[in-house]
C-alpha cells in the first residue's frame, strides 16, 4: 500500500508474524531504476519472506526493475494491476491495465524471463463497465499462460471514471465468489483473496475456497491481529505473547535507525493502531502525536507511551 508498507511498518509486522508474506508498498519501474535504490529498496534481514510490488507497463523496464528487486534478495516480485489511484492511471500501470490483458501478459513473460524467484500478478475482478466474469478470466489467463506463479485478487471492481481512489475502496460491492469461482475454473494455479477481509477468523472462512488471503487495510489499522497469524494458520507460536512484548524487542532495530538519522515518528506513525480499543490506547497515541514527532525523541518517549496502555494478546488476536 503506497506511503503505508514501508520498511518500518514491515519489521514492525514481522515481529508479530514469522510465517506471513509481506509486500512493499508499490514501487513504479521509474523510481526502481532511476531512483535511490538503496533508500527505495533497502529492508531489513528479519523481513524475510518479502515480496517487492511494482506498477509499470513496459515490459522492458518491470524486467530490468525486477531484476534489481531480486539482486537485492527479494523473495517475490509482484505486479500490482489493481490499484485505483489517479496516478497509476495517468501513468498507464495499476488497474486501468485490466483492460489491457494481452500487455500485462508480456510484462510477467518479461519478468520471468529475468528473475529466478516468483512472479506474481494482483489484479482487480474488473473495471469499469467490464463483466467480472469476462474480464478477470481473461487475464487470470493471459497471465498464467505467460508464467504467473500466482494470483492475488481484490474482489472489488474498480471505478476510474466517477470514483475517487478512497470510494473505490469501498463502493463497488465485494464480490468473493467470483474469485471462488476463479478457483474452481483453475484449480491449478495459487488464487489468494483480498479486500474487505477484516481479520483472522473471516480469513480462515476464506481459505476453504482458496489458497490464500492477504489482508491489506486491517493488517496496518489492526496489527495486534497479525499475533494469531502463526498459531492459527502455521501451527506455530507467535513470535511475542502480546504487542508490549512485540514493541518492546523492536527497541533495538528503532535505537539503530534513530543512529542513522531516522525520525522516531517515521517508525511510530506505524503503531497508532496497536492498541486499538484496549484501555489507554488513547493515551498512547496522544502521546506518540504530540512527543514522537519533536526533534531528537528517542526511545523514552516510545517506551513512555506503553506505559499508558493496556496489554493486547495473542488470544484476542484470534477472536
Amino acid at each position: 500500500m503506497m506511503d503505508w508498507t514501508d520498511r518500518h511498518c514491515r519489521v514492525f509486522h514481522r515481529h508479530l508474524t514469522r510465517r506471513a508474506l509481506l509486500y512493499t508498498e508499490m514501487l513504479t519501474t521509474g523510481a526502481v531504476i532511476h531512483g535511490d535504490r538503496a533508500r527505495l529498496l533497502g529492508f531489513d534481514a528479519c523481513e524475510h519472506p518479502v515480496a517487492l510490488q511494482l506498477g509499470g507497463s513496459d515490459p522492458r523496464e518491470l524486467a530490468l526493475a525486477a531484476q534489481i528487486g531480486a539482486d537485492f534478495g527479494y523473495d517475490e516480485i509482484n505486479l500490482n494491476v489493481g490499484c485505483p489511484s489517479d496516478r497509476v492511471k495517468d501513468g498507464r500501470f495499476g488497474a486501468c491495465l485490466m483492460a489491457e490483458p494481452e500487455l500485462v501478459a508480456s510484462c510477467v513473460d518479461a519478468m520471468k524471463r529475468a528473475v529466478r524467484v516468483p512472479v506474481t500478478v494482483k489484479c482487480r475482478i474488473g473495471i469499469d463497465d467490464q463483466d467480472p466474469e469476462v474480464a478477470l478470466d481473461r487475464l487470470a489467463r493471459a497471465v498464467v499462460a505467460a508464467g504467473s506463479d500466482a494470483l492475488i485478487v481484490h474482489a472489488r471492481k474498480a471505478w476510474l471514471n466517477g470514483l475517487s481512489p478512497k470510494e473505490n475502496r469501498d463502493i463497488p460491492p465485494l464480490d468473493y465468489d467470483r474469485v471462488y469461482r476463479l478457483k474452481r475454473a483453475m484449480p491449478e494455479v495459487p488464487i489468494i483473496i483480498n479486500g474487505g477481509i477484516p481479520g483472522i477468523g473471516e480469513a480462515k472462512a476464506h481459505l476453504a475456497y482458496v489458497d490464500g488471503v492477504m489482508l491489506g487495510r486491517a493488517a496496518y489499522h489492526d496489527p495486534w491481529r497479525l499475533l494469531a497469524v502463526d498459531p492459527e494458520f502455521f501451527g506455530e507460536a507467535a513470535p511475542h505473547a502480546t504487542l508490549q512484548a512485540a514493541l518492546e524487542a523492536m527497541m533495538p532495530y528503532i535505537a539503530e535507525q534513530l543512529a542513522l538519522g531516522t525520525r522516531l515518528h517515521a517508525v511510530t506513525r506505524h503503531f497508532v493502531g496497536a492498541f486499538h480499543a484496549v484501555p489507554g490506547a488513547r493515551a498512547f497515541r496522544r502521546h506518540l502525536a504530540e512527543h514522537g514527532v519533536r526533534p531528537g525523541a528517542g526511545l523514552d518517549v516510545l517506551r513512555d507511551a506503553i506505559a499508558r496502555v493496556s496489554d493486547r494478546s495473542m488470544a484476542e488476536a484470534a477472536e
